[in-house]
C-alpha cells in the first residue's frame, strides 16, 4: 500500500469515529432534553393533583386578584389578598402576601381568574402556560425555516421555562408575546404592536430592548406598531376601568408601601440587586444603574447595526443584555430568552455547545424539583452570565453555518 492510500485510509478511518461520537452526542443531547422535560412535566402534575397545589404556587397571586376584582373589590389590597392566599390551603403561614405587581393593565389577564375556583383555574392556567410554551417554540422553528425539529427540545426543556410553569407564573406570556413581535413585525406591525402588550405584563426586562425598539420605530416610520400598542393598551385600561374606577390609585399606593419596602429586603439573585446590595442595601437607584448602561450600550450597537438591522439576529443579543442587567429579574423570567438561545443552537455547528447548553439546563431542572436550590439562592447568579457567554461562542465567526444547511446539527428528521 503507498503512503498515499494509507493517509486516505487514515482519514477515512478517523471520520468515521467522529461520526459516531457525533451520534452518541446527539443521542445524549436528546436523552438529556427528553428526561429533563419528563421530570417537569411529572412534577407539574404532581403539583396538581395536591391537595394543597394552588396555594404552594405563584399562581394564587393572580387568582387572588382575579377573584377581588371580579367582586369589584381592590386588587392589590394586601390583607385580602392574604386572607384569600391562606383560604386555599398550602399558603405558607410566616410568608406575607404574594401581590401581582404588574399595572392595571394586566388585570385584563387575570379577570377570568375570579370566576373559578382555585382548583378549576390552576389547571386552565397551567395548561395555557404549556400550550404557549410550545406555540412559541414552533413559530421560532417556523421563523427559521429549519426541517429538524429536534433541536426544538433545547427549547421545551429550557429549565427556567419549565420553573415557571412550576411555578404558575406569567413570564411564558411574555414569552409568547416577544415570539409574536418577532412573527408579525415585518408582514403585520399593527398585531405585531398588539403582542407587546404581553412583553408589558414585565417591562422591567426590556429596558434597553425597548430603548431600541422605540428608536427602530422612529428610524422606521413603523408607526403601525405603536398604533397596535395603544389600542391594546386602551382596550385592557378600559376593562379594568370599568371594573375598578380606582385600580391606578390601589396599584400606586401598593408600589409605595408593600414594593417598595419588600424590594428593599428582598435578596434576588441577580447582577443589578446584588450590585446594590453590595454598595448601599437602601439605595434603590443603584439597581437602575446596571440598565441605563445598557441603555447606552444598546444604542451604540443599534447604530453600528442600523443599516441591516434584523430583530431575530440582533434583537438575541439585545435581549440576552437587557435580562442580564434588569433592574431586577428571576431564574423563571429568563424564559423569554428561548428565541435566542434557539437561534443561536439553530445556527451553530458546535456539538459540545449543544450539549453543555442542555446540560445546564438539565442541572437547573433537577435542582429546582429537587429543592436543592430555591429560587432565592445566590447560586443561580451564573445562568444570565452563562446563557450570555454561551451565546457568544455559539455565534463566533467561524462556528457558524447557514440554518437548515445538509450538515446541520442533530440531522434526524
Amino acid at each position: 500500500m503507498n503512503p498515499q492510500e494509507e493517509i486516505s485510509n487514515h482519514r477515512a478511518a478517523g471520520q468515521v469515529q467522529r461520526k459516531r461520537l457525533q451520534s452518541v452526542a446527539d443521542f445524549l443531547v436528546v436523552g438529556i432534553c427528553t428526561a429533563s422535560l419528563a421530570i417537569i412535566v411529572v412534577g407539574i402534575c404532581a403539583a396538581l393533583l395536591g391537595n394543597h397545589a394552588a396555594g404552594s404556587r405563584d399562581f394564587v397571586e393572580y387568582w387572588a386578584s382575579g377573584q377581588l376584582l371580579a367582586h369589584h373589590a381592590n386588587p392589590y389590597d394586601g390583607d385580602a389578598i392574604l386572607k384569600i392566599e391562606r383560604s386555599v390551603g398550602g399558603y405558607p403561614s410566616d410568608l406575607p402576601p404574594l401581590i401581582m405587581w404588574n399595572p392595571p393593565p394586566a388585570l385584563l389577564l387575570v379577570l377570568p381568574l375570579g370566576f373559578v375556583g382555585s382548583r378549576a383555574g390552576e389547571l386552565l392556567w397551567s395548561l395555557l402556560l404549556l400550550a404557549c410554551l410550545f406555540a412559541s417554540v414552533r413559530m421560532v422553528w417556523i421563523m427559521h425555516n429549519c426541517p429538524n425539529k429536534l433541536l426544538n427540545l433545547l427549547g421545551y426543556s429550557f429549565a427556567p421555562a419549565l420553573v415557571c410553569i412550576l411555578a404558575g407564573q406569567v413570564s411564558i406570556f411574555v414569552l409568547l408575546g416577544l415570539v409574536l413581535f418577532l412573527r408579525l413585525h415585518k408582514s403585520r406591525p399593527f398585531f405585531a404592536g398588539i403582542s407587546l402588550w404581553l412583553c408589558l405584563l414585565k417591562p422591567h426586562l426590556f429596558v434597553p430592548f425597548g430603548v431600541v425598539l422605540l428608536v427602530w420605530v422612529i428610524a422606521t416610520r413603523s408607526y403601525k406598531l405603536l398604533a397596535g400598542v395603544a389600542v391594546a393598551l386602551g382596550f385592557s385600561a378600559g376593562v379594568v376601568f370599568l371594573w375598578d374606577p380606582s385600580a391606578w390609585l390601589h396599584y400606586r399606593h401598593m408600589m409605595n408601601t408593600v414594593s417598595t419596602e419588600r424590594m428593599q429586603q428582598e435578596l434576588i439573585p441577580c447582577l443589578s440587586i446584588m450590585l446594590r446590595w453590595t454598595i448601599s442595601r437602601k439605595t434603590m437607584w443603584l439597581q437602575y444603574l446596571p440598565p441605563a448602561l445598557a441603555c447606552v450600550w444598546a444604542l451604540l450597537y443599534f447604530r453600528r447595526h442600523r443599516d441591516n438591522w434584523d430583530w431575530m439576529e440582533h434583537g438575541s443579543l439585545l435581549m440576552l443584555v437587557s435580562v442580564l442587567l434588569a433592574p431586577y429579574t428571576w431564574l423563571l423570567d429568563q424564559a423569554i430568552l428561548i428565541p435566542a438561545l434557539l437561534h443561536a443552537a439553530y445556527l451553530t455547528r458546535s456539538r459540545n455547545a449543544i450539549a453543555v447548553l442542555a446540560l445546564a439546563s438539565a442541572a437547573i431542572d433537577i435542582g429546582a424539583l429537587g429543592g436543592v436550590v430555591v429560587l432565592h439562592s445566590l447560586l443561580y447568579l451564573w445562568t444570565g452570565p452563562a446563557w450570555l457567554a454561551w451565546y457568544l461562542y455559539a455565534t463566533r465567526r467561524g462556528n457558524t453555518m447557514t440554518v437548515c444547511e445538509p450538515a446541520l446539527l442533530l440531522t434526524a428528521r
